[in-house]
Formats: structure tokens, sequence, C-alpha cells
């Protein structure tokens, strides 16, 4: 957006090769039209349509079709989609290069250097910055960690999962399972501090699960055992950026961090960058404050709906009396499934259309 309005600009990207975030492996309905709106259709993400979700609890399950179809995607698909598609069309970037530290806009490399401009946007995801760090009591007495395993594609686990998006709740944590574009199953995994101390390991956490889960244990089977488990530390489930120093505009985790349940990060994270593209092109740097207090108040309803519908998955006693109800009650997975949406703006509708 920034490249297209002829606004000077530098991305600067820690990595020189796209890698594979451990978040974000599924797109929401409402993600692939912000994505469609910047011209970047759904079949250039790969064929894995996810049509609805299913909840399994014990022996309980509860399946639902989602409000529309979203999509199951790999982070290095997608961000090789997203940064090829923004340097066509003039995106400076350079990659290789690490930020150590920010003073307001300046941002000192890992070679001393240092990059000065008159705006930042801060997009490091989960990782904190020295110098720009979220405050440490947002994670909790009990931290989150986030875990990521990939099984390879295989018939009898794409019979398993299908198009759906699935979650299993345990105590103190829930896995997520979905399907993405080479057929692999994404098993991604928020597990408080605690849960993980006592099971010893991420592996033995696992094995646990899959003993207490049969039907998480059928998708865990189909392991070699050889997989990596890809992992981040003290998530700050819930936390939100109400305001903003000067000229820095906080864009995704940075701006707001939702239970990752609901399936709505990267739906957050380029819904702020639209938004913050379109203040600073309309109001340049002196923008950011109202960007940063507009954006918390649209993200408000589905991070603190997110974080209940999360309270109860990580109760096993409350969930097993909740999930009965949501499987008599037609349409609430779906009214929930909405209601944790980040809403269309006219500033998102503003975004440059798909060229011809």
């Amino acid at each position: 957006m920034l490249a297209r309005a002829g606004a000077p600009h530098l991305l600067v990207e820690r990595s020189r090769e796209t890698g594979d975030a451990i978040c974000g492996g599924f797109l929401s309905w409402r993600t692939l039209e912000s994505l469609g709106r910047l011209g970047i259709a759904p079949e250039a993400l790969g064929p894995a349509r996810v049509l609805r979700t299913r909840v399994i609890l014990g022996d309980r399950v509860v399946e639902a079709p989602l409000p529309r179809p979203a999509h199951g995607v790999s982070r290095h698909l997608l961000d090789t989609v997203m940064i090829r598609h923004a340097i066509a069309r003039g995106a400076a970037v350079e990659r290789g290069v690490t930020v150590r530290s920010l003073v307001d806009t300046a941002a000192t490399l890992d070679d001393g250097a240092v990059l000065a401009g008159d705006t930042l946007f801060l997009a490091s995801g989960k990782h904190d910055v020295r110098g720009a760090a979220r405050p440490a009591d947002a994670r909790g007495a009990d931290p989150v960690l986030g875990l990521r395993v990939r099984i390879a594609s295989a018939p009898g686990l794409t019979r398993l999962i299908g198009d759906a998006i699935e979650l299993f709740p345990f105590d103190r944590g829930y896995v997520g399972i979905v399907l993405q574009e080479d057929g692999s199953a994404n098993i991604c995994m928020a597990v408080h501090r605690s849960k993980m101390l006592a099971a010893g390991s991420p592996a033995a956490l696992l094995d646990t699960l899959a003993r207490e889960c049969p039907r998480l244990g059928d998708r865990l089977a189909f392991r070699s055992g050889d997989e990596p488990i890809d992992a981040i530390a003290n998530v700050p489930y819930g936390w939100r950026a109400r305001q903003t120093e000067g000229a820095v505009f906080r864009l995704g985790d940075q701006a707001g961090v939702i239970p990752s349940l609901a399936g709505e990060g990267m739906g957050i994270a380029i819904a702020s960058g639209i938004r913050a593209g379109h203040a600073y092109i309309t109001g340049g740097a002196a923008a950011a404050p109202r960007f940063q207090r507009d954006f918390a108040a649209a993200t408000a309803r589905p991070i603190r709906l997110a974080g209940l519908v999360r309270d109860a998955a990580e109760r096993p006693w409350l969930g097993a009396a909740l999930l009965p109800l949501v499987g008599h009650v037609p349409g609430l997975i779906q009214i929930i499934a909405s209601a944790t949406r980040i809403g269309h703006s006219p500033l998102d509708h503003a975004a440059p259309q798909q060229e011809n």
C-alpha cells in the first residue's frame, strides 16, 4: 500500500529466506476478503479449503459449518505470496537484517547501524524488540507457550480431519488441527507453563494428551517421531495496545494478541496493516496515536470473546458442561465464529483491488 501510494518506505526483514512461522496457519473468510482487496486471491494459497469446525472433548464431538469457507495454509506459502506481491508492486525490502533495539522511530541493527525515519511500523509478531516490549505482566502468573508440530500428509490423516478445523480442549490448554496446502496436518497448541512443566517436555505432553484423548491420539499416531516441535514462550493472550508513543504504528500481535483458538491472528495482522497504511497515507506520522486507539477499539470484542471461550476450553469441567449446550443450540458455533472476527472498516473497503 505504501509503495502504491508512492510513500518512501523500507521493510526490514530478519530472515534472508522465507521460513514457516509458528502461528497463523488458518485464514478466516474475513481475512480472505482482506487479502482479496490487496490483490491476493485464495487460489494463490493452495487448495486447503476449510468448511467446518469440529470440537472434540473426550468422547463428545460437536461439529458445525463455518459461516463461510476459510483456508488452511502454511505461513511459508502465505508469507512467500505476500512479500512477492508487495515487491512486484514496488515495495522496498531488505532481508537478512536484524533490529536489535528501538528508540522512538530509530532502529539499531545488529551491525550497529541505525535506521531512522519519521514513522515506525512495528510488526515483530509475538517477539518483542528491546525498547518497545509489551508489559511483562501481560503474560500472567502462569504464562502460555505456543507449540507447533507438522505431520506429513497421509490418506488416513486426511480422512480423519477432512475439511474441518479441529479443536481439542484439555486442562490448561488446547490443540488445534487443520490441513494445509500440501496435505500435511498443522497441529498447534497453546499450553500454560505449569502444564508443560508437569509433563516434562513438549514430546511428553503430546504423548500424554494422546493417551488421555483417543481421538487426538488417532491423529498423533501418524507422527514419525522425527518431526521438530517448534515453540514460542510467554504469549500475552488478551493484550491490546490501547495507545502508542509518537509515530509508532503497532501491527499484528504487537497491536493485539487474540487467543489462537479463534483463528483470527492473521486477520488482525492483515487488517492492522491495511488500516495503518491508510492512516499514514492520509494523515502522515501524526496519525499513529489515533490509529492505535481506533484499532484497540475494533479488536476489543473479538479478543474479549475469544478469551472467554479460551477460559472455558481450558477448564474441562466447564467445557464438558457447555459442550452439550453448544451442540443443541443451532448456529451457536457460527455466532461465536462470526463474533470473534475483526470487523471491516471503510478503510478495508478502500484497499487496492485485484489488478486485471
